[in-house]
């Protein structure tokens, strides 16, 4: 954990340390032996920095010792004091400093401009997203494949489930680590968590946040074997608190309540129970969303920050940014590879397509990849390597965008699939999908001049045109699909 602070407090005093701004601050407490340390104590800390103030759950982590961690967004002196139902934990406290910023720590993603995104110093975020579901509950020489791997590409955001999947052929593997203990009857005791499953979840968050890459962690989904999804009301709220306590202090965490919710055959009063419960007991608001199956969840309550959609019909992608008026990202749209299931065989070609097909309508999207292997090992369920055509595209697709104003709006014309984002009169980039038109005509303003360049996004390259271009014009193309043309001002 960078620049995190550890010590102990055993008496009420004070404690001055530092801490880097978007880091995790950390402090440890000894406590008593009871008899369930997860349901007997209650430890919570406010955290203040002048007319600031945040509360903060702390957590048990074994051996008689409690946590308390927290994200200062704020330079300068922070204080702190608790309050438990154990003597010896109560009115605890302490200060630190927050110190500024370092390079390469931009704080954690917030909504921007209300349908983009940008980390909290203002840069811009573009998500390019991919799925690997189980990858932290796999072996550890199958966890560094996996890192290595996403060190090699330029995916910034990635889904992964905290419990372990199973599915069928594909994921039917026992995790490293299970989340709960057993008790005497040998169910699976839902108030007991073990803390190895837990530690390990966090340390896989903090690789990908030393990679840059955001954590868009699945809370609950139906893949189960084990029962792990069938807790009670009561049980998943303690679930979720305790996984907050724990991982919402690291600036790279998303909240995905649940991966196709409508499959779990939980109430719509059910879920808001759990989104409140995550607004109540993370202090960092981290952006939230909920993925769907077949159904379709109200995106207009406002817990939710963004859409997280499944479909792989993208024409209805532009209504949904202007109904909810929130960032769209489709995380799920078909996997590139070529299991013997829809969801699953997707061409590396179609799937640039569609990455295309959704930035130019205003959206993001989040790549998965499905080829078969003799050992099952799945990008899209144990992470691995990668062996598909699409993610060196993918990046050619990122630093297009990143190269774009950084607010830009989408343009859709029905009549002949023309896609295209656009910034008032500076800026235009047009994507004819997988046409093969011999030329384009583009709309410029006549009262400005323009460089235009074609851009393939398939063959990643981009061929600047000679002269400068106004007004109506058509242009010649090379006949082929996935092919662009970006239009820029001369200024």
């Amino acid at each position: 954990m960078k620049n995190a602070i550890l010590f102990i407090v055993l008496l009420t005093s004070i404690f001055s340390f530092a801490t880097e701004k978007w880091d995790v601050f950390e402090v440890e407490f000894k406590g008593p032996v009871t008899t369930n340390p997860f349901t007997d104590v209650q430890l919570e800390a406010q955290f203040k920095h002048g007319n600031i103030s945040y509360i903060v759950n702390g957590f048990y982590d074994g051996n008689e010792t409690y946590k308390i961690r927290f994200m200062p967004e704020f330079e300068g002196e922070w204080t702190f004091k608790t309050q438990s139902n154990i003597s010896s934990l109560d009115n605890q406290t302490g200060k630190f400093i927050c110190t500024p910023a370092t390079e390469g720590n931009r704080g954690p993603v917030v909504v921007r401009d209300t349908f983009h995104f940008a980390y909290s110093d203002g840069t811009p975020f573009y998500p390019l997203g991919t799925t690997a579901y189980a990858w932290a509950h796999q072996n550890d020489k199958l966890i560094e494949q996996t890192l290595n791997t996403l060190s090699e590409h330029s995916f910034n955001k990635i889904r992964m489930t905290v419990m372990p999947k199973y599915y069928g052929r594909y994921i039917s593997n026992e995790p490293i680590h299970y989340p709960f203990e057993k008790s005497s009857d040998s169910t699976w005791n839902h108030k007991k968590f073990n803390l190895e499953f837990f530690r390990n979840i966090e340390r896989r968050i903090g690789q990908l946040k030393e990679l840059g890459i955001e954590a868009d962690v699945i809370l609950f989904h139906p893949y189960d074997k084990w029962g792990f999804s069938k807790g009670t009301v009561e049980e998943n709220q303690l679930y979720l608190k305790y996984l907050i306590a724990r991982i919402s202090s690291y600036s790279n965490v998303w909240w995905s309540m649940a991966n196709e919710y409508d499959l779990m055959n939980k109430s719509e009063e059910e879920w808001e129970v759990y989104f409140k419960s995550i607004l109540k007991n993370d202090p960092h608001r981290h952006l939230k969303s909920i993925h769907n199956g077949k159904a379709w969840y109200n995106h207009s309550k406002p817990w939710i920050t963004h859409l997280s959609v499944q479909t792989p019909y993208l024409e209805k992608t532009q209504q949904w940014r202007e109904t909810y008026q929130k960032p769209v990202i489709n995380d799920e749209f078909v996997y590139e590879g070529n299991v013997p299931y829809d969801w699953g065989n997707l061409t590396a070609e179609e799937t640039v397509n569609r990455f295309w097909i959704l930035y130019c309508r205003g959206a993001y999207a989040s790549h998965g990849e499905t080829y078969t292997h003799k050992e099952n090992i799945l990008w899209w369920s144990k992470g691995g390597k990668l062996y598909g055509k699409s993610p060196k595209r993918l990046t050619f697709l990122h630093q297009i965008m990143k190269e774009a104003p950084d607010v830009v709006h989408p343009i859709h014309t029905e009549w002949n699939k023309e896609t295209y984002l656009y910034n008032g009169t500076d800026y235009y980039l047009h994507y004819y999908g997988n046409s093969q038109q011999a030329s384009a005509i583009l709309n410029l303003s006549e009262g400005k001049k323009y460089k235009l360049e074609v851009i393939d996004a398939w063959n990643m390259t981009v061929v600047p045109l000679g002269g400068h271009y106004s007004g109506k014009v058509e242009i010649p193309l090379p006949q082929r699909p996935y092919m662009a043309v970006r239009a820029k001002v001369i200024h």
